[in-house]
């Protein structure tokens, strides 16, 4: 019989509100909505392979909800074939878009075996809609609402046993001062010293005609000039300012002040206009107010430690900082910047020691691969690092590397001690492999790419991502540019990329289960191989093949749709799901780290709560529609 000639099942309002608070978004919707829900809804019956809603319908008429079985989307493909798109399960509510467009879906939905659902008339969804702002916030923002619970939650656990204080997003204007001090280049320092003290400030911005900011002088400036007496009271500020101050639009928020002063040790940020004309400047200590400035004194103390075990203890306050940081409202993509950026100074201090001690009298550049590389490093994380120089006249390239290699394993050995596990691959500056010279590295690439060996493909999510963290960044800067326009000439290569991204698929069934990780414990998702690899080396591919050199998964994905290779909604659904797989992994982490666990990347979803299982069921689904635009893009 055609599912439109189905009769509604009549139905008990008590037991489908039942049903529906065990799932989001009708567990945060208050009892009165769930009894309109209730009593307007019928069920309806479809067998194996009926057309639920078409194209050919007209306009959505019903909000529909899967009680039982699984409803897929269809679409037919440009040779022809009919593609399933995605699948929508107990619980999940369909066709969002299309509905509150009060437009046709674009995707034919089918049964996928006996499927019951329940189904609310148009009147009844536009009554439901205007009262319940739970709904409505679903309705509209789909995957972004989900997000939001799984940060509130995050940061309900965190907030257990750290204090309150505003947002990561609070707006810095709202903190800078709006009339900073300032002088002209050719000032007086006595002057602009007269200023500071009669202000009661502790630095004073040097502007130009256009009250842009050029330079800053601060009080410990004014100490050092005296006790080294490297000018007088007379000279002009010019002499004596710190040139080209660090400065943020005034629309940033107090995250990126405190990131900007944790990766660059600095005390003070200029505000400026879209000109660029100064309108404020925020302090570290106009952070204590947001508690922000524990990111900033963190990564100052690790800067200036003075012997390792200092850095060995300090590992713990990364912990503890996070916890911090969640309950202070940092999302999943800030939680992994600031990890990574304290990793980056970790580094950058146990590599000055050890110049201070044993200086190798050779420039090099400190180079970090893979998760590092990309910014993404969680409170798990290994080394993946190596060495790229040039050779002084007179010194052959194996003469460096005799020279660099002790010193290289000295530096490996001590990172370890910090708390980054040695490789077990050897992917590590002391392997000789991988301490080389532009010229050798800008070979090894070229064989890399020509070759395209399978073992060079799973090279391909390690050396394709890296960053310069220590030394000068122009050779690496040119390095990739080479390597990045090599990639772009050769089709075989990006091809071969491809077909070896989309092995690894999002773990789903075909019946919307998850597949569990091969290895780890029993019945376990890995979020870092299964989850989110998907968009690591999915996004890889298109940024590579369309010239983007960037390494971060979120902002190569971000620059693709500035490019037009991706549509904005699809980035940005896939940006959030990226983002929502984090946070599941991120908060996992915290779990682990307080209950003095090995950290590991594997998760039981029959430990997760429905929302958290609905939410990476949905992730893991977007990560499948990223991997099926590969596939198209290079017909895999």
């Amino acid at each position: 019989m055609p599912a439109e000639n189905r009769d509604p099942h009549p139905q008990n309002t008590r037991a489908i509100m039942a049903f529906l608070r065990e799932h989001n978004p009708f567990a945060s919707m208050d009892e009165d909505h769930l009894a309109h829900f209730a009593e307007h809804s019928t069920l309806r019956f479809y067998a194996d392979n009926d057309v639920v809603i078409s194209p050919d319908d007209g306009p959505v008429t019903t909000f529909n909800v899967v009680k039982q079985g699984l409803i897929r989307g269809e679409r037919e493909g440009k040779d022809g074939s009919v593609q399933t798109t995605f699948e929508i399960s107990q619980g999940e509510c369909f066709p969002l878009a299309a509905l509150i467009g009060e437009r046709p879906t674009r995707t034919l939905h089918r049964a996928a075996g006996d499927t019951f659902c329940l189904s609310l008339d148009h009147a009844s969804f536009v009554t439901l809609f205007a009262e319940s702002d739970p709904f409505r916030d679903f309705c509209l923002r789909g995957v972004s609402s989900l997000l939001d619970q799984v940060n509130q939650r995050i940061q309900s656990n965190a907030m257990a046993t750290i204090s309150p204080a505003q947002s990561l997003d609070t707006p810095l204007d709202r903190y800078a001062l709006r009339n900073p001090i300032v002088c002209s280049p050719d000032s007086p320092v006595r002057k602009a010293v007269a200023r500071m003290h009669e202000n009661n400030v502790g630095s004073v911005i040097v502007t130009n005609e256009a009250r842009q900011p050029v330079g800053i002088f601060t009080l410990h400036d004014l100490r050092t000039m005296i006790a080294e007496e490297t000018a007088s009271l007379d000279a002009s500020i010019s002499q004596v300012m710190t040139p080209d101050p660090f400065s943020l639009p005034a629309d940033k928020d107090a995250f990126s002040a405190a990131m900007l002063m944790a990766e660059h040790h600095i005390a003070h940020v200029c505000l400026t206009d879209r000109e660029g004309r100064l309108v404020g400047i925020v302090s570290q200590r106009d952070l204590f107010s947001l508690q922000r400035v524990d990111l900033v004194r963190l990564a100052r103390t690790i800067a200036t430690a003075g012997h390792l075990r200092t850095l060995v203890s300090l590992r713990s306050e990364v912990t503890r900082l996070v916890d911090t940081m969640l309950a202070h409202g940092a999302d999943s993509g800030q939680i992994v910047k600031i990890i990574t950026t304290l990793n980056d100074v970790t580094v950058r201090r146990v590599l000055e020691l050890n110049m201070a001690k044993n200086d190798p009298g050779i420039p090099f550049t400190w180079l970090t691969f893979g998760s590092e590389g990309r910014q993404e490093q969680t409170l798990l994380t290994d080394q993946d690092n190596g060495m790229q120089f040039e050779p002084p006249a007179g010194m052959s390239e194996d003469d460096v590397r005799t020279t660099l290699l002790p010193f290289a394993e000295t530096v490996n050995n001590e990172l370890a001690e910090c708390g980054f596990t040695l490789c077990k691959g050897n992917i590590m500056a002391s392997n000789p492999k991988l301490c080389l010279s532009s010229r050798e590295w800008d070979d090894w690439f070229i064989r890399f790419i020509e070759a395209s060996t399978p073992q060079n493909l799973v090279y391909s999510s390690i050396f394709l991502d890296m960053r310069a963290v220590y030394g000068p960044a122009a050779p690496l800067e040119q390095l990739q540019q080479r390597i990045v326009g090599r990639i772009q000439k050769n089709a075989l290569f990006q091809k071969m990329l491809a077909a070896n991204a989309v092995e690894r698929r999002p773990p789903l069934t075909l019946f919307r289960g998850f597949r569990y990780a091969p290895d780890g414990e029993k019945h376990t998702l890995d979020l870092k191989r299964q989850g989110l690899a998907p968009f690591v080396e999915s996004a890889r591919v298109f940024a590579l093949a369309n010239g983007i050199t960037e390494s971060n998964t979120v902002e190569r994905m971000e620059q693709l749709a500035r490019k037009g290779v991706f549509d904005r909604k699809d980035a940005n659904a896939w940006k959030e799901a990226y983002g929502l797989i984090q946070a599941i992994r991120m908060r996992a982490h915290q779990e682990q780290a307080r209950q003095d666990q090995p950290l590991h990347n594997y998760v039981n979803p029959d430990d997760l709560n429905p929302l958290d299982r609905r939410i990476l069921r949905e992730s893991f689904r977007q990560a499948q529609r990223l991997q099926h635009k590969l596939e198209l893009t290079y017909q895999l």
